[in-house]
């Protein structure tokens, strides 16, 4: 009798195991915040190229909680190729919905957010081999201040993935 309920438990786990891994996951990497993102933190992210001719799908993802009172999120991003060469946008992200409900998946008040880099055509090819460097700032405004939100609440991660197309 042991010797089947280890070999349930093993052929368990395997097909945990298995399912719970992510086939078009090349790159998938999150940066913990603390309890706000301050305005002058810039998160940074290091992608060996995978190849140079294979697209490729970007993606910005955002953990955040309750505490996040803005129907929409502002950043600022900029993707450096290995040559030195640096394309900067500025994109915006719906948050919530019109009744306030907090957009993305997840249970209670922490939601998750897979949000297109649209800053890029898409699909997304390397067209240079070596370390691409991607980086995001929040770029918050409360209506009529130029100086922007210094401290914003809310958001606990930000990631970066690159998937296979």
């Amino acid at each position: 009798m042991p010797r089947k309920a280890n070999v349930f438990f093993l052929g368990l786990f395997l097909i945990v195991l298995l399912t719970s891994c992510d086939s078009k996951a090349v790159f998938d990497e999150y940066q913990s915040l603390p309890n706000q993102w301050d305005k002058d933190n810039i998160i940074s992210f290091k992608v060996e190229a995978p190849d140079t001719v294979n697209a490729y799908n970007l993606y910005v993802n955002l953990r955040n909680n309750s505490d996040y009172k803005y129907s929409n999120l502002f950043l600022i991003t900029s993707l450096e190729y290995p040559n030195g060469k640096t394309l900067i946008d500025t994109l915006e992200y719906k948050m919530a919905a019109p009744d306030g409900t907090l957009l993305g998946s997840g249970f209670a008040d922490v939601k998750e957010n897979k949000l297109w880099y649209k800053g890029y055509k898409s699909p997304f090819v390397f067209k240079e081999t070596g370390t691409y460097t991607f980086q995001v700032e929040q770029a918050m405004r409360k209506f009529g201040d130029a100086n922007g939100v210094q401290e914003l609440d809310g958001i606990t991660e930000i990631g970066f993935r690159v998937e296979n197309k």
